[in-house]
């Protein structure tokens, strides 16, 4: 396994692959491809891939499980000041003391409970940490998220919470090839964002976290601000269980 994780990318062109095609989704849909990030999915992947990605460019990298990334945070200590750590999969509250010492966005809050539980750890460290809400917007059960309809009370109490940044929204579209299908659940998540910043002003939500490897392009068009872009990148790989 080690070996094959080991493959040499050539990840300086596909990261630029990457950034070109960004670049003609937004241009098709009027937008300036500066307010979109790329964040890296470096999940089961080795530290040393991830050095070979900063050397590549790539700044912003997303991990899904919270012992992996603190593992890696710590291989990687020289590089603390470069890279920018963010936290895209299902959070358990007793796995949060791992990461809020160092992760600048969590993806993933779909409850007002586990958001109390990471805006105690923050205080703690006297830190402040950036999250997005996590709306199911494709109706799946297997998916995490809470509803559509239940984000505006979850909303409204979590951004309350002390050490902590509400700055938008996070889904995970349809494993499905139907465009009309994906972009619909975009759109959700892009109209919902909206209606929250009418409904409480002082959110001022500006983030959606939206579009992976197989749909990026088509959450560019409906808005997107934050991609989170793998197999892409780094090609296919193995998948651990935390």
């Amino acid at each position: 396994m080690e070996n094959r994780l080991l493959e040499v990318y050539d990840l300086e062109q596909n990261w630029d692959a990457i950034q070109d095609r960004i670049e003609i989704a937004a241009k098709k849909a009027g937008r300036n491809i500066a307010d979109i990030q790329v964040i890296a999915v470096t999940k089961t992947l080795p530290p040393e891939l991830l050095e070979k990605a900063l050397k590549a460019g790539i700044k912003i990298f997303g991990e899904n499980y919270a012992q992996e990334i603190r593992n890696k945070h710590e291989a990687l200590s020289l590089y603390q000041n470069q890279i920018i750590w963010h936290f895209i999969g299902h959070l358990q509250s007793n796995k949060i003391k791992y990461i809020c010492p160092f992760v600048d966005t969590i993806h993933s809050v779909d409850s007002i409970e586990l958001a109390q539980e990471i805006s105690g750890y923050a205080e703690k460290h006297e830190r402040n940490i950036n999250i997005l809400l996590q709306v199911n917007t494709s109706g799946e059960p297997q998916k995490s998220g809470c509803s559509p309809e239940n984000i505006y009370q979850i909303a409204e109490k979590i951004h309350l919470l002390p050490n902590l940044k509400v700055n938008g929204l996070m889904t995970i579209g349809s494993f499905s090839e139907n465009e009309i299908k994906v972009r619909s659940e975009f759109a959700l998540l892009r109209s919902t964002s909206e209606k929250l910043n009418e409904t409480f002003p002082n959110l001022q939500l500006k983030e959606l976290s939206m579009g992976m490897s197989g749909d990026y392009h088509w959450a560019v068009q409906d808005g997107a601000t934050m991609l989170r872009i793998g197999t892409a990148i780094f090609g296919h790989r193995f998948y651990i269980e935390e």
